[in-house]
């Protein structure tokens, strides 16, 4: 019998490819950048146990558990809000035999279930002096400074599709920097929308990054 050696690779992979496209007469107003290699655990509160989550989630991570619609830079991690009692952590990918859900699973032990989500989920970057523009044609969330400032998270749908998205700090030039976060089946799908809502703006596509970069 022949044998497989299985290489792991992005679902995006054949999708992303790096250069400028769409209407570029005044530079790109929309820049893209997929995110990969990263680690991502859901923590889901049991019932009657979020006081107890939250008070593990400040221990392990330094920061309080972000509130509804938030969401905030722990040590380590960043945590996002993703429904009632319920956040992901977001890390940088650790090397070697590293599992997320065996690390943190004494951590969060009678209070807390956890699902590793790192390879179900693909992670975009957004950012352009137009992404708002282009936001608008896929979602119905009100992303105007007022409504959705630094910091802000939901979980929402963008061209029919459930992901959860949250905001930045700006970029240097100013823009706004929101992140997408799709379920891995999906995110081909969801790439092609962006990229065709934003091609009227003229599209940058940055070479994938990771949480470190």
């Amino acid at each position: 019998m022949a044998d497989f050696i299985w290489t792991a690779r992005s679902p995006l992979q054949p999708a992303v490819n790096p250069g400028a496209f769409g209407a570029l007469t005044a530079g790109a107003g929309v820049v893209l950048t997929e995110i990969r290699d990263f680690d991502l655990v859901q923590i889901m509160a049991r019932r009657g146990q979020w006081d107890a989550t939250a008070k593990a989630v400040k221990a392990h991570y330094g920061v309080a558990a972000p509130t509804p619609r938030t969401v905030v830079a722990g040590k380590d991690a960043t945590l996002i809000w993703s429904g009632a009692d319920q956040i992901m952590a977001l890390s940088p990918r650790a090397t070697g035999a590293y599992q997320p859900v065996r690390a943190l699973s004494a951590i969060f032990e009678d209070v807390a279930s956890l699902s590793d989500q790192s390879d179900g989920r693909c992670l975009v970057r957004m950012s352009g002096p137009r992404v708002r523009d282009m936001l608008a044609k896929l979602s119905s969330v009100d992303l105007h400074d007022h409504a959705f400032p630094v910091g802000t998270a939901a979980t929402t749908s963008v061209d029919h599709t459930a992901v959860n998205l949250w905001r930045d700090p700006d970029a240097a030039d100013g823009s706004p920097v929101f992140n997408l976060l799709v379920f891995s089946s999906f995110a081909d799908s969801i790439w092609d929308g962006i990229v065709d809502a934003a091609a009227e703006y003229g599209i940058e596509v940055e070479r994938p990054a990771t949480l470190a970069s």
